[in-house]
């Protein structure tokens, strides 16, 4: 059995024990990075691939007649032609619960940053206008709490009941919208209805063709003035354009963001551009964690194991 992983940087800045990974299979290649071009060549003697966002497609899949499985190392799968997989009955295992707590607390650590005024406060703590105050203490932007506010929830798989526990621990109000084109279930609210009456909203929904460009400019307009966004979903979900111009003409309060459309982004992207406190943007970090990616790997070895053992596990 021979294996290969193909983005290994992406997971694994050299701070993980990836031992258990490696006795899994007598043979493995490890490559850092895969460019387009290079696929083929990896792959076609191989039985077991694990990609985290290198793309694997028809034409890779049928000149690689030895291929038996592919372990996504991620939730998603859309980087795999799952139907070619499907045709070659090559097994696609994808890694799931991983991450809940890397990303609920980032969520939390936009929110309290953007609530607190503390990117704002710490600069003014370098550049000296602590020493200079005249009082013992310096706030002169205004401080919220969390606690009170309404947290409308878009997306509420595990992701987003998980936040929504914290949110109650925050002694926050919780809604949770309706799901998009599908039957009304109990105790949600509807979309619409929930970005106009949240004070912080917060985007968990995979990126699909009903949630891709969710997030618009009417939408925006629609939400409260002193609203914040928090998107650690997909970057499609929000229309970056808009975003930047709903912050620049106050239709909105703050957002903060840890996905683009493009990643890596080009450096002309709009939320790259827009320099303000009431902006944070991360590089795709919520789910990284340390922890978080030990149980990626962890995860990962027991969808190997399983289907070693003739069984499958996380199929998709």
């Amino acid at each position: 059995m021979r294996g290969v992983v193909l983005d290994l940087a992406s997971l694994n800045p050299q701070d993980l024990d990836l031992q258990p990974l490696s006795n899994c299979l007598p043979d493995w290649r490890f490559h850092q990075h895969t460019e387009p071009d290079q696929v083929g060549e990896r792959i076609r003697d191989v039985q077991v691939i694990v990609t985290n966002k290198v793309r694997i497609s028809r034409q890779h899949i049928e000149a690689s007649p030895r291929l038996r499985l592919i372990c996504v190392a991620a939730t998603g799968t859309n980087n795999i032609d799952l139907a070619a997989a499907g045709d070659a009955g090559v097994v696609v295992s994808n890694a799931r619960n991983y991450a809940t707590a890397s990303v609920v607390e980032h969520v939390f650590s936009l929110l309290l940053t953007l609530v607190r005024q503390l990117d704002s406060y710490r600069q003014r703590v370098k550049i000296g206008d602590w020493s200079n105050s005249p009082d013992f203490c310096l706030f002169d932007k205004t401080i919220e709490e969390l606690s009170g506010k309404t947290l409308g929830i878009v997306g509420f798989g595990v992701l987003g009941q998980a936040v929504g526990r914290l949110a109650e621990a925050f002694s926050m109000r919780v809604q949770i919208a309706q799901r998009l084109h599908a039957a009304p279930l109990p105790d949600r609210i509807p979309f619409d209805q929930l970005i106009e009456t949240s004070d912080i909203i917060t985007l968990h929904c995979p990126l699909t063709a009903e949630t891709r460009g969710l997030i618009r400019e009417p939408q925006l307009r629609r939400m409260k003035n002193t609203a914040i966004l928090i998107n650690t979903a997909r970057g499609g979900v929000v229309d970056e354009v808009d975003l930047v111009h709903a912050l620049q003409r106050d239709w909105i309060a703050a957002a903060g963001v840890d996905v683009v459309t493009q990643e890596p982004p080009d450096p002309s992207n709009p939320l790259l551009r827009y320099d303000s406190p009431r902006l944070i943007v991360t590089p795709h970090v919520a789910w990284a964690s340390r922890n978080a990616r030990q149980r990626l790997v962890a995860e990962i070895v027991e969808n190997i194991e399983a289907f070693l053992a003739g069984g499958e596990r996380n199929a998709v």
